[in-house]
């Protein structure tokens, strides 16, 4: 079983195997249909498309985030249709160091489905390898997915009050409140602390080695463990590398706040904090 990260050679092998999903998560805030066509024109053979905004979110239940989570059934029936049932091997990539990718992948664990791993390196590295690729839609026989969530895997706003910690996880300049690019707002949540999800990658854009991710987790958490600590970014979707690099690390499943900055910021009556120096 594959639970974090996993190489292009690995996928390669493996990728006609009945029992594997691959999942191409492609997107851009910018043209938010560019993941599609890009999809359509070249994919990794058999794999579907899971759009950000259509398929890895749903109207706010739990949070009001740019990026709502969906519910636990609409979660199990989307995981379903794409063919994701027990003992799935289930791959996801994207074209941006999983940015995108690992909130599918934090999904599924979050729902229960430990088999779910990130294509390190994504898009790119495949084609780096002189691996074939696909043009066209595909799909999936539907199977059954029966997970149940995770208690305490997920952080709402009511319960930002007293954590043992809680990460931002988005670029530094955005954290101290210097540019705000999305949200109507600049600043970050009082209390929050600074770790940009993109430190966890070489200039490669593959993920660092596990010793090298655990001595800058160990800087960060400190004495908190890492079941403990949460993590947020603008809508719940980047924070989520950051728990792919630490459970890749080897530390553990910490938790996460989906609703994040774009959740706090819509009500002026909550703080924005600007001006202050990130932890790294």
């Amino acid at each position: 079983m594959y639970s974090t990260l996993i190489d292009s050679e690995t996928v390669q092998r493996n990728i006609d195997r009945d029992d594997w999903v691959v999942v191409d998560c492609r997107y851009s805030l910018a043209d938010t249909e560019a993941g599609h066509l890009a999809y359509e024109k070249a994919h990794l053979p058999g794999a579907i498309y899971a759009h950000l905004d259509k398929d890895l979110c749903g109207p706010p239940v739990t949070d009001f985030g740019r990026h709502p989570l969906p519910t636990a059934d609409v979660m199990a029936a989307r995981f379903g249709r794409m063919g994701i049932g027990e003992g799935t091997q289930v791959v996801v990539y994207d074209d941006a160091n999983g940015a995108i990718a690992s909130r599918l992948w934090w999904m599924l664990r979050f729902m229960g489905h430990d088999a779910a791993a990130v294509l390190d390196g994504g898009w790119q590295a495949w084609l780096e390898s002189g691996f074939p690729t696909r043009a066209g839609f595909e799909a999936n026989e539907a199977a059954q997915f029966s997970g149940a969530p995770r208690e305490g895997w997920l952080v709402t706003l009511d319960d930002l009050q007293g954590l043992p910690i809680l990460v931002d996880s988005r670029a530094p300049e955005r954290y101290r409140g210097e540019v705000e690019p999305i949200d109507s707002r600049a600043g970050h949540i009082p209390g929050a602390v600074n770790f940009f999800y993109q430190e966890n990658w070489d200039e490669n854009g593959r993920y660092l080695p596990p010793d090298i991710l655990r001595t800058q987790f160990a800087q960060l958490l400190g004495d908190v463990a890492a079941e403990e600590a949460t993590f947020h970014c603008g809508s719940g979707v980047t924070g989520c590398a950051n728990l792919l690099a630490m459970a890749y690390a080897g530390l553990g499943d910490g938790r996460l706040y989906v609703g994040s900055w774009s959740e706090w910021c819509r009500d002026p009556a909550r703080p924005a904090i600007t001006g202050e120096k990130p932890l790294r």
